[in-house]
């Protein structure tokens, strides 16, 4: 396994792991841990940002450049990933089924918009 892997499976997993877990403390009321799952939350956050630093550093790339493209794919994306959480609230938490599952499949939708965004029309 080369260097490059393994410094990104390994920061990879603690951040994967970490931001997972802040989650869980914040979603879950029985724990109680709001404030600490949101701190243990953005310390999974950085680290895995700095992963991707850390790989393009070791790859001897650039740093990354961000064009109108790139931030339009995010923004996207980050849509996209909100309006898909919001349908899954709707039916666990909010009991609300069918309108949950349409806010779903919108997100859903907006998610697979990326594919011909990021890889271009041919």
């Amino acid at each position: 396994m080369q260097k490059k892997n393994f410094v990104s499976m390994l920061l990879g997993t603690v951040g994967g792991i970490l931001f997972a877990i802040g989650m869980c403390m914040c979603l879950l009321p029985e724990w109680g841990v709001f404030t600490q799952g949101i701190i243990i939350g953005a310390v999974g956050a950085v680290v895995l940002l700095a992963m991707l630093i850390v790989r393009r550093k070791m790859e001897g790339k650039p740093a990354v450049r961000l064009n109108g493209k790139a931030v339009g794919s995010v923004l996207l994306g980050v849509i996209g990933a909100l309006v898909l959480g919001v349908g899954m609230c709707m039916v666990m938490i909010w009991s609300m089924m069918i309108p949950g599952i349409l806010v779903g499949i919108v997100g859903i939708i907006l998610s697979l918009c990326l594919i011909p965004l990021v890889k271009g029309l041919k």
